[in-house]
């Protein structure tokens, strides 16, 4: 496929695992307690997908962002994300064993619907989280770079499976062309029974 040695036979299997650490990542990111977003040292004010907390020293009030609707879209579309990639992963070890070439392109059209759909969610929120702040300096952390993580793993299996499919049709139209040339080739004792 590329001159880099990236090919069929490498990437059966390195594709999927790819895809099963974006699951990893994903499930992550929806999961987390905390670490979406902190204020500086996480003193009085830090966030999840889920819930929100402030407060000083021990005095921590809990409230939920479900009540906001953007809150509610980026959980919707983290959600619906995760299992869109979860069926891209099933599609993707069905294709990989039985080298099919649409499948491969029905996974890589899947995989780049969740990186537009993931894209989406981690750009709503810190774009409205933004309105909740009053002062200081506020950090995107770990888990939020999860949530990233899997979209740019996502989106580099979409353009593989992209390019898989080329590799397939390639081998095997080569291994195809080997097989009619060591067909056609006369044998060496069928060349020796014409002259003797």
């Amino acid at each position: 496929m590329f001159r880099c040695g990236l090919a069929f036979p490498r990437c059966r299997w390195i594709v999927p695992l790819l895809l099963l650490f974006a699951i990893i990542f994903d499930i992550i990111a929806i999961a987390a307690k905390s670490g979406w977003v902190e204020d500086e040292e996480a003193k009085t004010h830090y966030t999840n997908m889920w819930n929100e907390w402030r407060g000083r020293g021990g005095n921590w009030e809990s409230r939920s962002l479900m009540d906001f609707s953007w809150a509610q879209a980026v959980a919707a579309l983290m959600i619906i994300g995760l299992i869109l990639l979860i069926i891209a992963f099933i599609l993707a070890v069905v294709s990989m064993c039985n080298i099919d070439v649409g499948c491969m392109y029905g996974t890589a059209t899947l995989l780049a619907i969740v990186v537009v759909i993931q894209i989406i969610a981690l750009i709503i929120y810190p774009v409205n989280f933004n309105e909740r702040i009053f002062e200081g300096q506020y950090f995107y952390t770990w888990a939020y770079g999860f949530g990233w993580g899997a979209t740019i793993l996502t989106l580099g299996c979409s353009i593989l499976f992209c390019c898989l499919p080329h590799s397939t049709v390639n081998s095997a139209t080569k291994a195809t062309q080997r097989k009619l040339d060591h067909d056609q080739r006369p044998t060496l004792s069928f060349k020796l029974a014409n002259y003797l």
